[in-house]
């Protein structure tokens, strides 16, 4: 994959010549995507310290980043529910429903942490969509059985 050193919003990002991407190809290119873009906005630094060098760290205030961030991962998916059951648009992008916008802000933030953390998350989605193919618990028989999950 190529690396990205200014993201053009909206543009074609090449990808070694190749005409397809896998679901870990495009995980990954979510994910550096995101997370460059956040660096770049200043997102990861504070007070002349890089975060995305001390989170990587054994420490508290490493946990305590690991927390602020999926506690504001958790934010967006609320405002996302509280817009989904007002029936809302956007806000800012109003042509969008708030909804589709929140959780884009919800997969914004996940790439970005993930980025932060090195970790695969294209391949970690992957593997958990084939994975779950095969859960019988995911079936549509088990799902409609008398105490099969039904959401």
């Amino acid at each position: 994959m190529t690396a990205l050193k200014n993201c053009a919003f909206g543009q074609p990002i090449p990808v070694q010549d190749r005409k397809t991407l896998t679901v870990r190809d495009a995980g990954s290119l979510l994910v550096s995507v995101c997370h460059q873009v956040s660096k770049g906005a200043g997102w990861w630094k504070s007070e002349g310290m890089d975060l995305s060098v001390e989170i990587k760290r054994s420490s508290m205030l490493a946990g305590a980043l690991v927390a602020q961030k999926l506690c504001l991962i958790h934010s967006e998916v609320s405002e996302a529910m509280e817009g989904h059951r007002k029936g809302l648009r956007d806000d800012k992008l109003k042509h969008r429903p708030m909804i589709e916008v929140e959780l884009a802000d919800a997969m914004i933030r996940i790439c970005d942490l993930a980025g932060a953390l090195g970790l695969d998350l294209g391949g970690a989605i992957d593997e958990k969509l084939a994975y779950n193919a095969t859960r019988a618990d995911h079936k549509p028989e088990a799902r409609n059985a008398s105490g099969g999950k039904s959401y």
